[in-house]
């Protein structure tokens, strides 16, 4: 009996839903812009798109999300309204504040997790990244960290999963990141919505190329 056929690399995109002051997050746009983006470098993916509520008790459904799909790789958009650019996050910090979320609840302590160290880094390449956006004429910059809010509780989750997976599997390292944009249009100054779209699509080709190593060394 012929083997049976080993599944393509699954990439997991997650954009968020509006939240105080927010009324329409445009992370959610970016997504689908992207993925409507003809590209041949992520022929053959299994690409999976959502959008996630802000709210604190999401973090549940990001980690079931992240448990069924079983990802080899994750980027996370949200949106940061007081910055220009569009920003690169590396790490992820294990803290909070005492923000409320779209359900006007309060996350439940000041530490995200007991189980997690203080902060995590991306597992992806910011310097590529960068590079991606840049060629397509669009302002980017790597960010210290991601905040203080879901934005950052949820890429603390994406990566607290990735190296308990790693820890299992001897050392299959998942790319992980994290894209905030900018403004209340989640693009900078002069940049068009198709530009944006064509620029994020390249990001996520480049990032596929780690997805696809992860998929080949976790075979």
């Amino acid at each position: 009996m012929a083997p049976a056929p080993a599944r393509p690399p699954r990439l997991l995109l997650c954009a968020f839903g509006p939240f105080p002051g927010v009324p329409v997050n445009p992370s959610q746009q970016a997504v689908r812009d992207l993925l409507k983006v003809s590209r041949p470098a992520l022929a053959g993916l299994h690409i999976r798109g959502e959008i996630l509520p802000t709210r604190w008790d999401a973090l549940a459904r990001l980690d079931a999300l992240l448990d069924a799909f079983a990802p080899d790789g994750v980027v996370l958009f949200g949106v940061a309204t007081r910055r220009r650019r569009v920003c690169i996050e590396t790490r992820a910090v294990n803290a909070t504040r005492d923000i409320p979320d779209a359900a006007r609840r309060h996350p439940a302590a000041r530490r995200l997790r007991t189980d997690a160290p203080d902060a995590l880094f991306t597992t992806a390449d910011p310097a590529r990244l960068l590079a991606a956006l840049r060629a397509f004429g669009v302002p980017a910059t790597a960010s210290r960290d991601a905040g203080r809010y879901l934005c950052n509780a949820s890429f603390l989750e994406a990566l607290a999963w990735e190296l308990t997976l790693r820890r299992g599997d001897g050392g299959t390292r998942r790319p992980i990141l994290f894209v905030h944009l900018p403004g209340r249009t989640g693009r900078p100054s002069g940049v068009s919505r198709l530009r944006m779209a064509r620029a994020l699509s390249g990001l996520v080709a480049t990032f596929a190329h780690g997805a696809r190593a992860a998929r080949r060394q976790a075979r």
